[in-house]
């Protein structure tokens, strides 16, 4: 069994299904992408795994516990932590106090010791800070610690957003979108941190991905949606020549080569 498995995951919104009998399974220290059209479903199904919803059908397992109907704060505690499609920092903080904040699930201190300011609750917020430090200077944001995270370059709000994701020290790391917005020098440095925190962290990464260069030049397996239904999945070399593929996600006529740069066959 994977480190996570997703057997017939199925949300629905009124009358619409959004995810539909969705099967995934995603083995411990891989780099995993999900792909597909705008409303495909992707970020739906990222929102079950992570408790924002619960699935109507399906069962969602994590090291092989159930994980769904627990709240998210239950599912990052057992390890599993995200980013989100839009930038969700806390504007009127710093830096180093986002990824700090990140770490609360595994902070032991209660709210007395921070009022009255004991011993072990300084002791814990010191290496708490010093952890912080570590990860901001593990994404490439090293001596900007002290700026307040929307004073930051978009690109290095985007890195932000992932070093506070490991302030909870997750096992599994869901990122959505991670290189929307970036321009070419920032996305080789996203894929390049996409592999470090695998080979170097020992996290495993599933993100969603529009950028098929990202895709096809980092994922060991890939997931394609496609109205809410799982149509393809492989490892990129497989889905990037898969007709179903082609016809419902980059059009006739195109192709992605081994680089990922999408060709246009009637061009």
């Amino acid at each position: 069994m994977g480190l996570l498995t997703a057997n017939g995951v199925t949300k629905v919104f009124g009358g619409l299904v959004a995810v539909d009998h969705v099967d995934l399974e995603i083995e411990a220290k891989m780099i995993a992408s999900l792909i597909g059209p705008n409303g495909a479903g992707k970020t739906t199904f990222f929102n079950c795994l992570t408790g924002l919803y619960t699935p109507e059908e399906g069962e969602i397992l994590f090291e092989g516990r159930s994980i769904v109907g627990l709240r998210p704060d239950q599912i990052t505690e057992l390890g599993i932590a995200r980013t989100y499609q839009n930038i969700r920092l806390f504007g009127g903080m710093t830096a180093l106090e986002n990824v700090m904040v990140g770490q609360h699930v595994r902070l032991k201190q209660s709210p007395w010791g921070a009022i009255f300011r004991t011993r072990a609750q300084q002791a814990e917020e010191r290496r708490a800070e010093a952890y912080a430090r570590e990860l901001l200077a593990f994404v490439g944001l090293a001596g900007k610690g002290d700026a307040v995270s929307t004073s930051l370059p978009y690109g290095d709000q985007r890195l932000l957003e992932i070093a506070r994701a490991l302030g909870s020290r997750p096992k599994l790391l869901l990122l959505d979108e991670p290189a929307a917005g970036m321009n070419p020098r920032e996305t080789d440095r996203m894929m390049d941190l996409v592999h470090r925190l695998r080979d170097q962290m020992g996290i495993t990464v599933f993100l969603i991905e529009h950028d098929m260069k990202v895709v096809m030049n980092i994922s060991e397996q890939v997931t394609v949606l496609d109205y809410g239904k799982k149509i393809a999945e492989g490892q990129p070399i497989e889905v990037r020549s898969d007709p179903r593929v082609i016809e419902a996600y980059l059009g006739p006529g195109v192709l992605v080569n081994t680089g990922g740069d999408i060709v246009d066959q009637g061009a």
